[in-house]
């Protein structure tokens, strides 16, 4: 099996580095806020969403298990499309991903000044936003500019620095559950169901662009296939048990802006509560280097194949990393923050991750098919696959189908500038040194 880097990138990620991608992936700042508005409207019942939406995520995990266990060159979702469906299809699917990262990632920075201004008000002002975004984002790019090692280390330091106060949450608050708290409401109507689902599908998804740079992950095959099957036996079980402790501690969690923080102060006193305030800044500065490591890779893989560019495919001849593709990527970031034009967010979020989902699914027989042929045989092979994807695709149609027309016409106009932004990239890139097929 060929472990040789893809162009000029190091494989600097090890088995455990990529668990931590997984995890630091999910887990963003979606969880300190999440166990509120999902007791909104199911009450006690939201655990039984919880596990619902474990085993429909983990559907569309394993289908990416396998088809990722087939690569080991960058580009994750883009990677796999391109190679099922050619390069069209390729080339929306990581646009739209791309388009996604960036637009996540204007809206986490935003929110991480609010978390931050509750220690320094001033941080609220015009001035100190751009100060913050900017310094926030300059660090973050240039620790990735420095070398994978590095930030797999930083991304390691993150992980562990946003799961040790969930895990606190959770160790310590299951002491002061009151189990009067779990009187069961009339049963959910199936609108209310639906609507918690989409809402906790959503906090379980990221893991799909920790499988980005696998041009950069040591015997890609074997270890992603680990790393996200080992990084949802992590998060499923500590999702569950944080919303158990928050419906058991806090009662008033229906209406709580802030629920780990608030079920922390009761059982835990405010030095409880700013140990979870502390944790949502290090989640969601973890998360943003995150998506730092993965976008760029995005446009190198696009790149590679002569998609954008060749600028985007050179790396440094020193750190090894795709410096322009990042560099350009953080100044894309970094402008939309302090544009503060990022409504489109959610939306472009919701149903292009579920567009790289579905591509991703359907890849899987389309691959099966080519074993042995024109490429190599899966190291990890999900049993009974034609059952799981066709759930996965069922229940993928099923999110889309509530999604809001807005939403589609906005993903539409994204994937229209997409191929006008691909016809542009392929005549740029056609007079450019020769590239991979």
């Amino acid at each position: 099996m060929s472990t040789a880097p893809q162009g000029g990138l190091v494989r600097g990620i090890g088995r455990a580095s990529m668990v931590a991608l997984m995890i630091n992936a999910v887990v963003g700042a979606g969880i300190f806020g999440l166990p509120s508005r999902v007791h909104d409207l199911l009450g006690p019942w939201a655990l039984l969403a919880y596990v619902g939406c474990a085993v429909l995520v983990m559907l569309v995990v394993l289908c990416f298990a396998e088809v990722g266990s087939r690569f080991e060159d960058s580009g994750g979702p883009y990677l796999y499309a391109r190679t099922a469906f050619g390069p069209v299809v390729g080339f929306q699917v990581g646009w739209l991903l791309w388009l996604t990262r960036v637009t996540a990632y204007a809206a986490l920075c935003n929110l991480l000044i609010e978390y931050l201004a509750h220690f320094w008000p001033s941080l609220a002002s015009i001035g100190g936003r751009v100060a913050v975004a900017t310094l926030v984002t300059s660090v973050i790019a240039a620790v990735n500019l420095r070398g994978v090692r590095t930030a797999a280390i930083v991304a390691n330091v993150f992980t562990i620095g946003k799961l040790v106060p969930l895990v606190l949450f959770v160790a310590v608050g299951l002491f002061f559950v009151d189990r009067s708290a779990y009187v069961m409401p009339p049963v959910p109507t199936v609108a209310e169901f639906s609507a918690t689902m989409l809402l906790l599908v959503f906090a379980f998804t990221g893991f799909e662009t920790a499988t980005v740079p696998a041009g950069e992950v040591r015997d890609p095959r074997r270890t992603l296939p680990f790393a996200i099957l080992a990084s949802m036996l992590v998060i499923v079980p500590l999702y569950l048990l944080i919303q158990v402790v928050s419906i058991g501690t806090l009662p008033g969690l229906a209406s709580s802006t802030t629920p780990l923080a608030d079920a922390a102060g009761r059982f835990a006193g405010s030095a409880g509560a700013a140990v979870i305030v502390v944790g949502a800044v290090i989640s969601i500065t973890g998360t943003l280097n995150g998506i730092v490591l993965s976008a760029p890779r995005l446009l190198y893989g696009m790149a590679e194949h002569a998609q954008l560019p060749r600028l985007f495919a050179r790396t440094h001849a020193r750190f090894h990393t795709p410096h322009w593709a990042i560099l350009a990527t953080a100044a894309c970031m970094l402008a939309l923050t302090l544009s503060g034009s990022f409504l489109t967010a959610v939306a472009l979020s919701t149903i292009t991750r579920l567009l790289a989902y579905a591509s991703t699914c359907i890849a899987l027989p389309v691959l099966r098919r080519r074993d042995g042929r024109d490429i190599a045989p899966a190291a990890f092979r999900v049993p009974a696959g034609g059952w799981v994807v066709a759930v996965a695709l069922l229940v993928i149609a099923w999110l889309v189908a509530n999604a809001n027309p807005l939403e589609l016409r906005n993903i539409a106009i994204a994937m229209l500038a997409g191929a006008g932004l691909m016809w542009l990239g392929t005549r740029m890139a056609r007079g450019d040194a020769p590239h991979r097929p």
